[in-house]
């Protein structure tokens, strides 16, 4: 208990000390920060964003679909989450005849909306610290086990902080019953698509709309058309005020990953090995799909879901290099680490633990993240591993079976394959010797795929049959690529941090931090937990002479404009909302003209998981929602720099303006009760 508190002590001094705008922090510990929020145009109180025992904002934040946020705006359980977020259910719900990506979909109704099969939120119940239960030698499998046992569909993760120093547990209420209200046409939600991601200035509407639904004693069910809407503790309410530089913005979501505490040597390892290495094999993939996308529609649809998810961390990780080159990360690293050792002799060791275990698994490592890349990337793989899979029965295997072939094309997987196979021959020091007998015996990589995709029976649904599996050539191939999986399993884990003999440093190490540096703001790093970030509006300077403002209009959008490139070839009703400058309650007068806004930047931190998540104003009220960073603000995952880095949110007024002006469904907008 000691331990705990003298933590708990160093986290006040520091936080207090340093008040910057970095920074992704526990709610239930926000009152730590609350006097510098309130200092910086904040008006409401630690208990108004966290509370237990009443109704906060915390109750209208939701974990959405395992990896992004989304937020509760309506009393009837309206869900407003990224347009990319929403990807996979609206690819999943389209098909040639109906093409919502395309297209777009809006529901007239509660009887148009869509259900979701598989799609699941979480809204957290309450977190709690449980780091001296886990000591008194209790169980996370046994604090687990009691927290799920207090409600109807609890879920609940004990999460380790600060490198396993302080460990928390966190219950949620998991919703299965989502369904799609509303979603643009990916020529707003996606517009840009991955030349613009990343990118500021910036003009997506990346936006979709869903609803929760609940059983009649609006508890978590499964879909039944008997089910009605979820009733919230609490939603949020919508401000169309605007925004301008120097506003205060609070952003509230579950940010994923951060590596806000490691060393010089896992810098340089990200930097100058693995990044550039994924870089290429996405590279690789991003140029078979697209150009198999580009001769087909059916194609396209297929295979679009998977084309964002792909392309994504590619242009992440290209931004990322550049940042951490840009800030010289390495090298403040080396410099901080050296002035660690210098003042705190007697902890020196901690370094050199920690470069002597980056240096044992850096091999190791660098072979799970080869194998991710290249191997797991090959899908036929899949129906395989389906086949095999001794939890399901035969009926539930040929339905997971024609689930995947319902979006996958054999011609552009045998590409994959060819590409895939031969980076790996090259680059994999864990290659099992049963893949080196299939190189050797059909003379290479390359031609051992090409062998491999002539012979299988296992291209369409058509053909698939359980009994054919074990006899196919794919199976084979499973069967040799195993050992590899195997050999890199010690190694599965999110970052090269995170692997025991590399974290069992990093524990003593960022406790020293802690007691060392007490002007450092510590937080603990990203893991998929409800975190409070804030700032402001502000723009930035991109580089010598050349500032670039917060915010983006509609202008800029019809600026792109090009029908005859898919990206940008925004719908006719927006157009014509333009010509007749027919905005309707959304336009304002901005920049000196008559127009709409879209986009906003801020200096609030985040990172991958803040997706969809609400930013607010300095009264707890949506003004926007939260969907991608500026290029060279990606290595804010390792190095937060407050003059560089930035988020992109897509403002409040533009959704408004998309849903009426487009989508005609005026009826969504007076469910969320703006005036």
């Amino acid at each position: 208990m000691k331990k705990t508190l003298l933590l708990v002590a160093l986290l006040c001094a520091t936080t207090i000390s340093a008040m910057a705008d970095k920074g992704m922090w526990l709610p239930s510990l926000i009152s730590s920060r609350i006097k510098d929020m309130k200092s910086k145009g904040f008006k409401l109180s630690a208990e108004d964003i966290y509370s237990i025992n009443n109704a906060s904002l915390k109750d209208a934040v939701v974990l959405f679909d395992g990896g992004c946020t989304g937020e509760i705006i309506s009393e009837k359980g309206l869900l407003l989450t990224n347009h990319h977020c929403g990807y996979d259910a609206i690819q999943a719900l389209s098909s040639v005849e109906h093409d919502y990506l395309t297209n777009g979909f809006w529901a007239m109704s509660h009887a148009e909306e869509l259900p979701c099969p598989g799609l699941k939120v979480h809204i957290l119940v309450r977190m709690e610290e449980v780091t001296e239960r886990l000591a008194a030698g209790e169980t996370r499998e046994e604090i687990i086990a009691k927290a799920e046992a207090e409600g109807v569909s609890y879920r609940a993760r004990v999460e380790s902080m600060y490198y396993g120093n302080m460990a928390y547990l966190f219950i949620y209420r998991e919703f299965n019953d989502v369904r799609l209200v509303g979603a643009p046409p990916t020529t707003i939600g996606k517009f840009g698509a991955d030349n613009d991601n990343w990118i500021w200035p910036r003009h997506t509407g990346d936006f979709s709309v869903f609803r929760i639904y609940a059983n009649e004693k609006n508890e978590p069910a499964e879909y039944s058309a008997d089910n009605k809407p979820y009733t919230p503790a609490r939603h949020f309410e919508i401000s169309t005020a605007g925004v301008k530089e120097g506003d205060f913005t609070m952003i509230y979501g579950f940010p994923g990953n951060t590596q806000e505490y490691i060393t010089s040597d896992a810098v340089n390892y990200i930097a100058e090995l693995s990044d550039p290495t994924k870089i290429d094999l996405r590279t690789q993939r991003l140029n078979i799909i697209g150009a198999a996308q580009a001769t087909s529609t059916e194609t396209r649809i297929k295979y679009a879901a998977k084309q964002a998810s792909i392309a994504n961390a590619w242009k992440k990780w290209q931004g990322e290099v550049k940042g951490i080159n840009r800030l010289g990360t390495v090298a403040k690293k080396l410099a901080y680490e050296e002035r660690f050792r210098a003042e705190n002799p007697d902890k020196a060791y901690l370094l050199d633990s920690l470069k002597a275990a980056y240096e044992r698994n850096a091999e190791g490592y660098f072979n799970y993240e080869l194998y991710s890349e290249s191997l797991r990337g090959i899908e036929l793989q899949q129906v395989v591993r389906i086949a095999q899979n001794e939890k399901l029965s035969d009926e539930q295997k040929m339905a997971a079976a024609e689930l995947f072939y319902k979006d996958f094309v054999l011609d552009v997987d045998r590409q994959l394959a060819v590409a895939m196979l031969t980076e790996y021959e090259e680059l994999g020091t864990f290659c099992s010797e049963e893949l080196k007998a299939l190189f050797t015996q059909h003379g290479g990589a390359a031609a051992y795929a090409e062998w491999l995709y002539d012979n299988t029976k296992l291209g369409t649904f058509e053909s698939f049959s359980l009994e054919a599996v074990a006899e196919d050539p794919i199976a084979e191939f499973v069967a040799a690529i195993a050992p590899i999986q195997a050999r890199v399993k010690p190694y599965t884990y999110r970052n090269f941090s995170n692997i025991p003999d590399i974290e069992r440093w990093f524990r003593p190490y960022v406790k020293a931090l802690m007691e060392w540096d007490k002007e450092r703001a510590f937080f603990p790093d990203a893991n998929l937990t409800l975190r409070v970030a804030y700032g402001k509006v502000a723009g930035y300077e991109y580089a010598d002479g050349e500032y670039h403002l917060p915010q983006t209009t509609l202008e800029g959008i019809i600026a792109k404009d090009n029908p005859e490139i898919y990206d940008y070839n925004v719908p006719q009703a927006l157009r014509d909302a333009y010509a007749t400058k027919d905005y309707g309650r959304w336009g304002i007068e901005m920049y000196g003209k008559y127009t709409v806004p879209v986009c906003f930047i801020a200096t609030n931190h985040t990172t991958g998981g803040n997706s969809g998540s609400p930013v607010l104003n300095r009264k707890g009220e949506l003004i926007g929602v939260n969907f991608d960073r500026t290029w060279l603000s990606t290595m804010s995952d390792i190095e937060f720099d407050e003059t560089l880095c930035r988020n992109i949110i897509c403002d409040i007024r533009y959704v408004l303006f998309v849903i009426d002006k487009v989508g005609g469904a005026g009826w969504i907008i007076d469910e969320m009760g703006v005036r």
